[in-house]
């Protein structure tokens, strides 16, 4: 994955500079061109564009989203300006220019996305938004429909957290059934992911909105379904292993993890090998993850759960598993060496835990 300054760099800012500059060629944007990103995070980052934006036109609603529509722009400048032309939506406090901004997003979105943009409005008047948003799920253009479910993400990543989405569960479900069966396997992962983040707090409502689903399903649906309730599945939920098919209360031995180095160099790859096998008399389907035990800066543990393979066992039969585990640096995840610990799940239980060290980044 890039890193800020490849995905919300200079480039980026000079390209969004030119485009606006045609657009509005009287004005100077100074505020735009003294803007200094740093080492500043990614959202930082579109913020600080963003009120420059705003600063450089000072004007009324419509006379931003004027400027914008005219402005030939592409690429990752377009989340500050979708941002920005939210707030300056809502600092109009008019109606006409809280329904258009919706417009304005849905224009620009196939761009890039409006998903970040989209946080501040629901967050203002989520019954005024949310007939808006149930409109693009019928929408031609799958950028739209995805913007649909994305948007409106409960944990949406790099975004604002929506209180009255946290509140209120089960206002997005609408969105998510007109769009579990969507033509576009774009659209139907943001489904999945959005059903996902809404397990972390209300597994009950999410299993049986699946359950819903696999009852009128496509061709499509088990997949979808399976996605959305991973984080579930990994935690060993039940009622959504129940769904899925798996087998709970087998009787099932495993051998390891075994490491193949118990050093993994700084950006190199954690090898391990591990068997189970099935000791009951029946069939068993087992969701075999694994989970890594980061070291954080202050030496506490953090797992997080990583899927490595779904098995059908017969009674007797032993599966052998192997697997390289990455520690490149990517933007998401900052790593610190030292201690580590990895252990197998098998249905959501832990089953095998052994340590290893991550050595330092050379210097």
């Amino acid at each position: 994955m890039p890193f800020a300054d490849e995905l919300l760099g200079a480039p980026a800012l000079a390209a969004l500079t030119r485009a606006l500059t045609a657009a509005a060629p009287e004005n100077p944007f100074t505020a735009l061109r003294r803007v200094e990103l740093g080492d500043l995070p990614l959202r930082e980052r579109s913020d600080l564009i963003r009120d420059a934006l705003l600063a450089d036109l000072p004007g009324g609603y419509d006379s931003f989203a004027a400027t914008i529509r005219a402005a030939a722009l592409g690429g990752w400048g377009i989340w500050p300006v979708t941002t920005a032309a939210a707030t300056r939506a809502l600092e109009s406090g008019g109606d006409a220019a809280f329904v258009d901004v919706f417009a304005l997003l849905a224009e620009l979105t196939p761009r890039l996305s409006g998903e970040f943009a989209i946080r501040a409005l629901l967050a203002h008047d989520l019954d005024r938004a949310l007939p808006i948003v149930l409109d693009w799920a019928e929408s031609p253009d799958e950028h739209v429909r995805r913007l649909a479910s994305e948007g409106t993400r409960p944990f949406l990543p790099w975004a604002k957290r929506v209180p009255a989405i946290l509140a209120r569960p089960r206002a997005t479900i609408p969105i998510l059934t007109a769009l579990y069966r969507d033509e576009s396997e774009y659209v139907r992962r943001s489904v999945a992911n959005h059903l996902n983040d809404l397990s972390r707090n209300h597994p009950e409502l999410v299993v049986s909105t699946a359950a819903g689903w696999l009852a009128a399903p496509d061709e499509n649906t088990e997949r979808l379904v399976r996605h959305a309730l991973r984080t579930l599945v990994k935690k060993g939920d039940p009622a959504a292993l129940a769904l899925l098919g798996f087998t709970t209360g087998a009787t099932l031995d495993v051998v390891g993890p075994t490491l193949a180095a118990v050093e993994v160099p700084y950006g190199g790859a954690l090898h391990f090998t591990a068997a189970v096998t099935n000791l009951t008399d029946e069939s068993a389907v087992v969701a075999v993850d694994y989970v890594v035990h980061h070291r954080k800066a202050d030496g506490r543990l953090t797992g997080k759960t990583f899927k490595l393979t779904t098995a059908t066992l017969a009674p007797g039969e032993r599966r052998e598993i192997s697997r390289s585990h990455s520690f490149r640096e990517i933007t998401t995840r900052r790593y610190h060496p030292g201690l580590h610990a990895l252990e197998l799940q098998l249905n959501g239980v832990a089953a095998g835990r052994t340590e290893f060290s991550l050595l330092k980044r050379p210097e």
